[in-house]
């Protein structure tokens, strides 16, 4: 039976992950699977289109239709978010597939922030990270998204994470992961996510090149490299994750 509410929320919440099965149903085509509905189906950018409507973007390539959705949820043009659908049999026009929301629960999603120079270090921060290798932790649709963690002790204070260009003249696609946790660096270690539109880098022109994240980590700087091709770098989706809401404050 489905749950005639949708569940989303207007707020920003961190999320904590951890795998859980995956329930099949009968089908033989793959993408039709039965999740618990605390379990996000994928992750998504939802959007706003000029019909004052919206749609979900689900990799690259794939776009769905939430059929019992009839009008924007949010202000923003474009958000990345967890969702937890079924795919529905109503017409989805226009789009690759049509779904039935369940709930939606949006992810801090922000612009590349602008390199300061000397200011980097006292607006952005430089406490440790460590970026957590996971089904979220990836380029897609052109929004970078980062699963991190650290250290959490006072609830009351917000963490300021930021994307910040390096400004390498040999890679303008050099990216610092900076975190400002404002000296609430002890208690007990959390996850937090967070989203970045890469929209403000150089066009690649249809080209695929290496994105380089560089972050402090609790041993030291760490680096690693992402496919990005602006719009176009497809992603393997692997959902199958629980998400649960954390009261972790970011910003």
């Amino acid at each position: 039976m489905k749950i005639k509410k949708i569940f989303y929320s207007k707020s920003i919440f961190l999320f904590t992950l951890t795998v859980v099965s995956i329930l099949s149903s009968c089908s033989n085509d793959d993408k039709y699977f039965y999740y618990p509905y605390y379990s996000p189906s994928a992750l998504v950018t939802i959007k706003n289109t000029t019909e004052n409507t919206c749609y979900f973007q689900l990799d690259d390539n794939t776009t769905l239709l939430p059929v019992n959705i009839r009008k924007p949820l949010y202000e923003k043009p474009e958000i990345r978010a967890f969702v937890n659908y079924e795919y529905s049999d109503e017409p989805s026009g226009i789009y690759d597939e049509s779904v039935y929301v369940n709930w939606i629960d949006t992810i801090l999603t922000k612009p590349i922030a602008p390199n300061l120079g000397e200011d980097n270090l006292s607006v952005y921060g430089n406490d440790p990270v460590e970026i957590v290798k996971d089904w979220v932790t990836l380029v897609e649709d052109g929004y970078l998204t980062l699963l991190f963690e650290t250290y959490w002790g006072n609830n009351n204070t917000y963490h300021f994470v930021n994307l910040v260009p390096t400004e390498n003249p040999e890679n303008p696609y050099e990216l610092r992961f900076c975190h400002n946790a404002y000296g609430d660096t002890k208690g007990m270690p959390g996850q937090g996510i967070v989203a970045f539109d890469l929209n403000s880098l150089p066009d690649t022109n249809g080209e695929t090149v290496k994105l380089k994240l560089i972050w402090e980590s609790f041993s030291g700087e760490k680096s690693t490299e992402f496919d990005y091709c602006t719009r176009q770098t497809t992603v393997s989706m692997q959902p199958g994750t629980t998400s649960v809401r954390s009261v972790l404050p970011l910003k």
